[in-house]
Formats: structure tokens, C-alpha cells, sequence
């Protein structure tokens, strides 16, 4: 991720995250931040004390960079700005922020630190590390120079936060005058990545023609709305109701303006992508096939798995699985009666009506239903819950063509602005109804939602453990979540099953496509057919996966290696601990440290399964 896309979508993406069984403040205590303490004053205070004002500081510095990120938890300390992200200041300011960090840490003896503490150090270690690989200068003239795709992109990333229903809150007039500052800094950030688009133009750095089309797709989409009918006029048309008549109609004239600059600047860039830079973007599909783009992805593959993983092991691990899943598969068509192969049993289950959603009404109704289910059995699995509320919503109509089928977007640490738990309604006839559980187990709870926001609301994790992570872990978590459909009962319906089955066959193809695409040439076509002949996918859901994989390469290969690392961890712990095992105590354990790279994460279980799993 390049360090603009971080700064941005800090706040929507993983977030990037997870809590159980430390110290938490009650719900009615608004949660504090950690105090700064100056580094050059703790010399002499205990190796904790420094460790934690390490990380305050820390974190104080990287709000500074990324204002988004500090909206995302309610800190409008800085929600005038945007980001200074694409210059060149910024990346040095992240780069010796990274080199400072990784200084005062190893100032600070490890040793005599307590068991959670040196989790903290080895994960603050590993994230000040990675942040430095990515800043290279070799690095950024491969990244950078790519600032926007389809999927990961302020210009889709920016209507929704700023819509009055995302992370920017529109409760005072300084919050709409912080906004209008925004949209202003949105501009000049559009004007930036216009310009690092021409450098890589220059340097023969080039995103995928495909990835550019659907950009351009979506920014006509945008401009096709009258600003009034928009999402950024959201918050126009919900004033607070102690606002007084003549700051409503300065606002609204205001905003008006200063989105006339936000459309102006997306409009540049539309023009400029469709005009200028689509007709020299490349036709190949892989980063493998992009100047540079070999040994980035294979560093791509560490940063996003967190282990030393080649493609090849990759690949083959995925073909492994795939056929594993599809005897499972045949089992369940076997189960229900269905007399015909299993390309037809998929086709079946795409085609019928009886697994076609009756309407966008009926589906948000079905998913506040799975919702209510697993609500009244997740206390059984788990010993501490989120406070924060979820809600359950489908995407906005001038987003959801490009979306996956779900997604889960962070609400704040005390719980003032719920998660939400996203899904897809664009499309109703390609789209099937039994994996709607599973999904729901992912992106929702005990997936997503448990594992981030348990931990944005443990006050006694440093905060770059409370709102950070990684891939592996976090998409892992929320895989493995599925699996626990299992045991709660959720999946005895044969077609049920088969749905999960099937979401489980998405993360093991997505092993083989993802390497295909990027490390052995396929195609495009080639891999939406591998994933129509594997699974009961519709061409809609797979051609929007397989251009994800395209958009985001080595993202996708994180899931199944996390919840593989997940599941060996339990199996692990079972079988040492016998009658001693308690699953309640073991997710407690996965989850509450935050999202540890998985070899901190295998350090951690070991130690408390040879202390005895108490």
C-alpha cells in the first residue's frame, strides 16, 4: 500500500485492529488517549513507562500525518486537514518518523519488559520496519506513481466519508467549516496524483488499462449527479437542528462552492486519465508484467501474509485446497439429490430462483435475521463483546457496482458511531442467497466487527495496536470466523453448507488466481473462468474479484494463510490441553493484543499453552 493509500484509507480499510480479556474503561468513560511523555525526560523511568511513552509519542506524530486516521476515532484535532500525502515532504517526515521510532525502541531493553509488553515491542518493531521498506525511493517510484485504481482510490474513498453517514462527523458549524477545508486539500491531493500519474508516464510505470477504464467509470458516474443530489450534499440536507437560519444559509452557499472545486478537481482527473493516460497504460493484467513489478510483488507477498511465502508455494497451496473444498462440495450435492455434475450443481445454485434474493428489501431483511441468530450464540464462543453497535447496510447505488459482495467499515472507539457492515445489492440476478451467513460471520460478527473494535475499545493497548494491523491477521480472523458457523449450527441446511463451502473455495482461488495473475501470466478471461468452474459464483461477483486481485495484488492471498495459521494454532492447543481447552480462553488470547503479525501470534499461543491454557 503506498503511503498516501494509507494515510486516506486508514480509516475505512484494515485496518485495516482487537481486544478480549485486558483491562477495559466502562462504556459510560469516554475513552483517553495515552499521555505524550518527551522521550529525552524518561531515561530513568522503568522500561514500561518508556516503552509506552514511545508509543504515545509515536502516535501523536502519526495523527499529525494522517488526519483521517484521527476522524476515524473521533480526534478532530486535526479534521481541517486532509492529507499532505504525494509530496515529497511527507514521505520523508513518515521515513524518519519510521527511523526515530525504530532508535528510541531498541533504546529499551526488551528483556525487561513483561510478556505483553514485549509483544508490543516486537510488534512496533515490525511495523516501523515494514513502514521503512515501503518508503524507499525504489519502492515509491513503483507505488506512487500508481495513486489511484478502482479500488483503492480517495476519489471513491472520499464521497462516503464525507457524506454525513462516515467517519466525518457534521454536528458544529466548525465541523462544515472543517469539511469545506478538506474539499479544498481534496483538490490539491487530485492535482497531485495527476502529477505522479505523469511520472510514472515518464518512468514507464504504468497501471493497467483495465483498472484506469473503471476509474474513469466511476469518476462519470460522479459527475453525472448534481452536486445537490450527491453524497458530499448529505450533510446539507441534515443540519443539526440548533443551527440558526443564517448559518444554514452561509453554509449551504459555501458548500456549495467548495464543491464545485471538488468536482472541478475530479473532473481533471478524469479528463487527464481518460485522454492522456488511458491510451498509454499497459494491456497486461500482472504486476509481473509491469517494469519492476516482479520483485514488488513478491515483497508484497511478505507485507500482506507477514511470512516468507513464494508465489509457487502459494499457488500450490491454493490448488491444494480448491480440491479439497470441492470434495466437499461433491458431498453436499450428493446430500441434497442433485443429479448432475458439480459445474452443473453451481449452475443450479446461480440459476434457480428459490437462491435469488426477491428484492434489495428482502435482502437487507435476510441479513437482519442472520444478524439476531448469531447474536444469541456468539456469548457461548466468546467472554468479553464489543460494546460498539453494528449496523447492517447496503452500499450506496453510486458505489456499489465496483464493490465486493460485503465489507466492514470501523466505528469509533466509544461507540458514538456504530461498525457497519456492508453489502451488495447491485445486480439482484447474479447474485445467491446461500452464502449470506457466511458473510455475514466475516465481515460482521464475530468477524470483522469483534476482532477491530474489540480492540479500538481496549484503552490499555498502545494505540497503534488498538487501531493497526495487518492483512494476514486481520482478513485470517475473519475467515476463521466463518468456520465457528460450524459449531453455533448455522450451517445443518445442506445449502447453507454449500454456501460456506463456497466462500471458503473464494480464499483458496484466490491463492491460485492472485499468483496466476501476477507471477504466471494469466489473463484476465483465464482466471474468471477458473473461478466460475470452481465455485457457484455468478460472472458478476467473479469479474469484480478477479479486477480487485488485478487492482490490489498479494491482498487477497492473506486471508487463507491467516485463518490456516488460526486454525493450526487451535488444533495446536487442543490437542495439548485435552479436557483443559476452553474456546472461550483461546480467542481471548488470538484477540486480545490487536492484530499481531502471525509469527508473533504463534510465539504468543505457544507460551500459553505451555503455561497451561489457563
Amino acid at each position: 500500500m503506498t503511503a498516501y493509500r494509507l494515510a486516506l484509507l486508514s480509516a475505512a480499510a484494515l485496518p485495516l485492529a482487537a481486544c478480549a480479556t485486558t483491562a477495559q474503561e466502562p462504556a459510560d468513560r469516554p475513552v483517553r488517549s495515552l499521555p505524550v511523555v518527551p522521550i529525552q525526560s524518561v531515561e530513568t523511568q522503568p522500561a514500561h513507562d518508556r516503552l509506552f511513552a514511545l508509543f504515545a509519542a509515536a502516535d501523536e506524530a502519526m495523527l499529525k500525518l494522517n488526519p483521517i486516521a484521527a476522524i476515524s476515532r473521533g480526534d478532530l484535532r486535526y479534521a481541517n486537514r486532509l492529507t499532505d500525502a504525494l509530496k515529497p515532504e511527507f514521505n520523508a517526515a513518515l521515513k524518519a518518523q519510521a527511523e526515530d521510532n525504530l532508535a528510541r525502541l531498541e533504546a529499551i531493553d526488551r528483556a525487561s519488559l513483561g510478556p505483553t509488553d514485549r509483544i508490543a515491542w516486537d510488534v512496533f518493531a515490525y511495523n516501523q520496519r515494514q513502514a521503512l521498506k515501503g518508503l524507499t525511493p525504489e519502492r515509491l517510484a513503483l507505488t506512487e506513481t500508481r495513486p489511484v485504481n478502482h479500488f483503492f482510490g480517495f476519489h471513491t474513498f472520499y464521497p462516503t466519508f464525507s457524506s454525513g453517514k462516515g467517519a466525518a462527523p457534521f454536528k458544529t458549524v466548525k465541523d462544515y467549516e472543517d469539511a469545506m477545508a478538506r474539499h479544498r486539500e481534496y483538490a490539491e491531493l487530485t492535482d497531485r496524483a495527476i502529477a505522479k500519474f505523469r511520472e510514472g508516464m515518464a518512468s514507464g510505470v504504468l497501471e493497467t488499462r483495465l483498472t484506469i477504464a473503471n476509474v474513469v467509470s466511476q469518476l462519470d458516474t460522479q459527475l453525472a449527479l448534481p452536486v445537490d443530489k450527491s453524497p458530499f450534499w448529505g450533510p446539507i440536507g441534515a443540519f443539526p437542528a440548533d443551527f440558526s437560519e443564517a448559518d444554514k444559509a452561509r453554509l449551504t452557499s459555501e458548500y456549495r462552492a467548495s464543491l464545485a472545486e471538488v468536482y472541478a478537481a475530479n473532473t481533471r482527473l478524469r479528463d487527464f486519465l481518460k485522454n492522456e493516460y488511458l491510451p498509454r497504460s499497459r494491456t497486461t493484467m500482472g504486476l509481473g508484467e509491469m517494469k519492476g513489478g516482479a520483485g514488488l510483488y513478491a515483497a508484497m507477498i511478505e507485507n500482506s501474509t507477514t511470512l516468507p511465502l513464494t508465489a509457487d508455494y502459494l499457488h500450490n497451496l491454493g490448488l491444494g485446497e480448491v480440491a479439497r473444498i470441492r470434495a466437499g462440495m461433491e458431498q453436499v450435492k450428493d446430500e441434497v439429490g442433485f443429479k448432475g455434475t458439480l459445474a452443473q450443481f453451481f449452475d443450479h445454485i446461480r440459476t434457480d430462483p428459490e437462491f435469488k434474493p426477491k428484492s434489495r428489501e428482502a435482502l437487507t431483511q435476510g441479513y437482519y435475521e442472520i444478524g439476531k441468530k448469531v447474536d444469541a450464540l456468539v456469548p457461548r464462543y466468546f467472554a468479553v463483546l464489543p460494546r460498539t453497535p453494528l449496523e447492517i447496510r447496503p452500499y450506496e447505488p453510486f458505489r456499489e457496482q465496483f464493490q465486493a459482495g460485503g465489507s466492514y467499515e470501523a466505528g469509533t472507539p466509544d461507540g458514538s458511531r456504530p461498525g457497519v457492515f456492508y453489502f451488495n445489492a447491485y445486480d439482484l440476478p447474479s447474485r445467491t442467497t446461500p452464502g449470506m451467513t457466511t458473510l455475514y460471520l466475516h465481515e460482521g460478527a464475530p468477524g470483522h466487527h469483534f476482532q477491530i473494535s474489540l480492540a479500538r475499545e481496549n484503552a490499555a493497548l498502545p494505540a497503534f495496536m488498538r487501531f493497526g494491523g495487518n492483512t494476514a491477521y486481520v482478513e485470517g480472523w475473519a475467515l476463521y470466523a466463518e468456520t465457528l458457523g460450524y459449531p453455533m449450527g448455522l450451517f445443518a441446511d445442506p445449502y447453507q453448507r454449500q454456501g460456506t463451502l463456497d466462500d471458503e473455495m473464494l480464499r483458496a482461488m484466490r491463492l491460485v488466481v492472485d499468483t496466476g495473475i501476477h507471477a504466471k501470466g494469466w489473463s484476465r478471461e483465464k482466471a474468471i473462468d477458473y473461478m466460475l468452474a470452481n465455485s457457484a459464483m455468478g460472472r458478476t461477483d467473479a469479474t469484480a474479484e478477479v479486477e480487485r486481485y488485478i487492482a490490489i495484488p498479494s491482498q487477497a492471498l492473506a486471508y487463507k494463510v491467516g485463518a490456516l495459521k488460526i486454525q493450526e494454532l487451535r488444533k495446536k492447543a487442543e490437542t495439548a490441553l485435552g479436557s483443559g481447552f476452553d474456546i472461550r480462553k483461546f480467542h481471548a488470547q488470538v484477540l486480545d493484543t490487536g492484530a499481531l503479525p502471525l509469527p508473533v501470534l504463534e510465539a504468543k499461543i505457544d507460551r500459553w499453552i505451555a503455561g497451561g491454557g489457563g
